[in-house]
C-alpha cells in the first residue's frame, strides 16, 4: 500500500509552504546507528555520521534516536552549537511538532540564563578550590614524608581522601565545560586532576556520566543504577534486565539474590572501597577496543598516578600502616560515593529508553536534591542541587543555589515534583528503599504478600 512506503508518505506530507514533513511516526524508524535522525525544534537532523565524532559521545544521541530532542539539546549545548546544524539537516520538518508547557517554560528559563551571561560567570569558585586542593595535597605528602607518628599517617590518609572528594567536583565541573574557559583547556584539566591526581579516567566519566544525564534513572539505560550483583535499587532488576549501556545482561542470579538481600547492611561497606570499582572501570574502558577520544593522554594520565601514588604509600614505614593509610584515604572519599548515590537511588526509576519531550518531568522524577547551609556548599560541590544541575548541566556550581528558588517553583507550577531532603533523612529514605529491594529478593522463591506490604509500612512510613 502507498501508505507503507515511508519515501511517498513524506512527499505526501510536502506542504504548500514549500517545506517537506515527516511525522513523529516516521521519525521514530530512524532509530538505529546506521540510520540515525533526530528533531530539534521540529527540524530533522541525520546524525549517523556525527554521531561517532560527537564530542559527548555517541550514547546520547542513540539513546534519543527517533525523537525530538529540543530540551535535551538546549541542556547540553552552547549557543554557538546552533550554526553546525545546517549541514546536517535532512530537509524535512516534524509534521506534528508540538511544545508542551513545561517544555516551554523550561526553555524560556535557559534562554534567560544564557541572556545574563550565567553560563559564561563562573565565578572565583575554581580558584578558591584549586588553592583548598593544593593545601590538602601538600599537607598529605608533608604528613606522610616528615613525619613518623602512626597517627599523623592517618590524618594524612584522610586529609588525601578530602582532597579527591574536591578533585572530583572539580572533575567534574571540567567535564561540563564548567571549569575554565574554553573547552581544550576543560580538556586538560580533566585529564590532570582526574587522571593524573585520582587515577579515573575522565574518558570513562564522560561515557558514563552523559549517559547517567539523558537517561536519568532508567533501570536498563542508566549506568549509575546498574549495580548487580551487589545492589539493587529496585525489584525490577529482579528480571535479568539487558543493559543497554553495558550491552550484557544484568543477571539476578543466587549470588546476586544473596548480596542484594543484606544491601541495607553492606551499603556503607561498599561505598568505604567503590574506589577500587573506578580504578577497575577505568582499566577496563582503556584496554578495550570502543573508540575512546583521547586515550593516549588517558593512559599517559593514569599511568602517573599508579606512579606517584604508590610511590607516597611506599614511603610509610610498615606494610600495616601502608594498608591502613589506603583504606582511610578510600573510606573518607566514600562519603562522596554516598552523596553521589543519595542524588538517585531513592527516586522513581523506570524501564526503558529516554524520551526527549519529557525531560523536564524525567529529570524532577529521577533526583533527590540535598538541603544544607550555603557554608556547607564546598562539601557537596555544588551537587546537593541535583535538579537544578540535571537540569541546566552546563551552569556553573556558583548559579545553582541562587537558581533553586526558580526551579522549585517552576515545579510547583506544573505539579511535578521537588525532592529536598536533608543529608540525614536521604540517608534514612535511602537504606529503606534498599531494605525493601532486599526483603523482596529474600521472598523471590516464596513471597509471602502480607509480610512485604507489612515490611513496606514499617520502612516507608
Amino acid at each position: 500500500m502507498v501508505s507503507q512506503h515511508p519515501s511517498i508518505v513524506q512527499e505526501l506530507n510536502s506542504m504548500s509552504d514549500g517545506k517537506k514533513y515527516i511525522t513523529s511516526e516516521e521519525l521514530k524508524k530512524h532509530n538505529k546507528p546506521s540510520d540515525l535522525w533526530i528533531s530539534i525544534q521540529g527540524k530533522v537532523y541525520n546524525v549517523t555520521e556525527w554521531a561517532k565524532d560527537h564530542p559527548g559521545g555517541d550514547i546520547p544521541l542513540l539513546n534519543l534516536a527517533g525523537q525530538d530532542v529540543t530540551d535535551a539539546f538546549i541542556a547540553f549545548h552552547p549557543g554557538t552549537a546552533w550554526k553546525h546544524l545546517d549541514k546536517l539537516f535532512t530537509g524535512y520538518h516534524l509534521k506534528d511538532y508540538q511544545v508542551s508547557e513545561v517544555s516551554r517554560d523550561y526553555r524560556k528559563l535557559a534562554s534567560e540564563f544564557a541572556k545574563a551571561g550565567m553560563f559564561e560567570k563562573k565565578g572565583h569558585g575554581v580558584i578558591y578550590s584549586l588553592c583548598f586542593v593544593s593545601l590538602l595535597l601538600s599537607a598529605c605528602v608533608y604528613g606522610v614524608l616528615y613525619s613518623e607518628s602512626f597517627w599523623v599517617h592517618m590524618l594524612s590518609g584522610a586529609i588525601l581522601g578530602l582532597a579527591w572528594m574536591q578533585i572530583a567536583y572539580l572533575g567534574h565541573d571540567a567535564g561540563h565545560y564548567q571549569m575554565m574557559a574554553t573547552r581544550g583547556w576543560n580538556k586538560f584539566a580533566g585529564i590532570f586532576i582526574g587522571n593524573c591526581i585520582t587515577g579515573i579516567s575522565i574518558a570513562w566519566w564522560k561515557w558514563t556520566h552523559n549517559a547517567h544525564h539523558i537517561s536519568c534513572n532508567s533501570l536498563d539505560y542508566d549506568p549509575d543504577l546498574q549495580h548487580l550483583p551487589m545492589l539493587a535499587v529496585s525489584s525490577k532488576l529482579f528480571n535479568s534486565l539487558t543493559s543497554v549501556f553495558y550491552g550484557r545482561q544484568l543477571t539476578f542470579d543466587p549470588l546476586a539474590r544473596f548480596f542484594v538481600s543484606y544491601q541495607h547492611y553492606s551499603y556503607y561497606p561498599i561505598m568505604c572501597v567503590a574506589r577500587v570499582n573506578l580504578y577497575l572501570q577505568t582499566i577496563l574502558l582503556l584496554i578495550s577496543k570502543r573508540k575512546i577520544p583521547d586515550r593516549g593522554l588517558n593512559i599517559i594520565g593514569t599511568l602517573i598516578f599508579w606512579t606517584w601514588f604508590p610511590l607516597l604509600v611506599s614511603r610509610l614505614p610498615n606494610w600495616p600502616e601502608r594498608v591502613a593509610f589506603v583504606l582511610v584515604s578510600f573510606c573518607v572519599t566514600g562519603i562522596q560515593h554516598v552523596q553521589f548515590t543519595l542524588n538517585h537511588f531513592a527516586a522513581s526509576v523506570y524501564v526503558g529508553p529516554p524520551k526527549g519531550n519529557d525531560w523536564f518531568e524525567k529529570q524532577t522524577s529521577g533526583t533527590i536534591d540535598i538541603a544544607c547551609s550555603s557554608w556547607m556548599d564546598w562539601f557537596f560541590g555544588g551537587l546537593q542541587f541535583q535538579l537544578e544541575h540535571h537540569l541546566f548541566p552546563r551552569l556553573p556550581r556558583c548559579h545553582l543555589r541562587s537558581i533553586s528558588p526558580i526551579v522549585r517553583e517552576l515545579c510547583k507550577k506544573h505539579n511535578l515534583p521537588y525532592m529536598s531532603l536533608s543529608f540525614y533523612d536521604a540517608n534514612v529514605v535511602t537504606v529503606k528503599t534498599l531494605r525493601i529491594a532486599a526483603i523482596q529478593a529474600r521472598d523471590i522463591t516464596n513471597p509471602d504478600p502480607q509480610n512485604l506490604v507489612w515490611e513496606a509500612f514499617n520502612t516507608h512510613g
